[in-house]
């Protein structure tokens, strides 16, 4: 039973350590917050966002090229991930700075219980944004591999893909993005 538990905890560290440096291996490396630097780290850089529409939650249809003429945060995230509960904060506040100018981050939702998990956890989950406690403020849709697939893959929750008006991806982030670095950006196409 014993030698059983040390097997198994073995394995499970050499699990994670080697997600860390696949993780490291594929992260991209900070460069400056301008434009152009960030589409230079980015290996989808240039390329047109990919054909995608995904239900909402209320099991309507929304599409990427509906979005077209915003400048999109695509952000992929699960109900169970701390790193993406960790960074939606800096969502709403992003959505509630630049959505009245051109902009808006679609939440990409991963479980794959799909709509019963999601929609309870956004009708009901309230973050810390500047004092106050507010609730998811931008759409939400179901996501799927298929989605997952068409923007590369994805390494890990989150990861977020920042599209410009044109519909061309200009910045990929895994893990939490950097909200400052972001808003620049944004700020930028806006």
């Amino acid at each position: 039973m014993m030698k059983s538990a040390l097997i198994v905890i073995g394995i499970l560290a050499v699990i994670v350590v080697g997600a860390h440096y696949a993780d490291k291996a594929t992260r991209l490396p900070h460069t400056s917050n301008s434009v152009s630097a960030a589409r230079m780290d980015s290996p989808n850089s240039g390329k047109p966002e990919p054909d995608l529409t995904l239900k909402d939650l209320d099991g309507k249809n929304l599409s990427l090229a509906q979005l077209k003429g915003k400048v999109v945060l695509v952000n992929f995230w699960a109900t169970w991930c701390e790193p993406c509960q960790y960074e939606i904060p800096e969502l709403i506040e992003m959505q509630q700075k630049y959505g009245a100018k051109g902009f808006t981050v679609l939440g990409v939702a991963m479980d794959e219980e799909g709509r019963s998990v999601v929609a309870p956890f956004v009708e009901t989950k309230r973050f810390d944004v500047g004092g106050g406690k507010s609730q998811m403020n931008f759409p939400i849709v179901i996501g799927n591999d298929d989605a997952a697939e068409k923007f590369g893959g994805l390494l890990g929750y989150p990861t977020s893909v920042l599209i410009d008006r044109n519909g061309k991806q200009i910045k990929r982030v895994t893990g939490p993005i950097n909200a400052d670095e972001f808003s620049k950006i944004v700020e930028s196409q806006l």
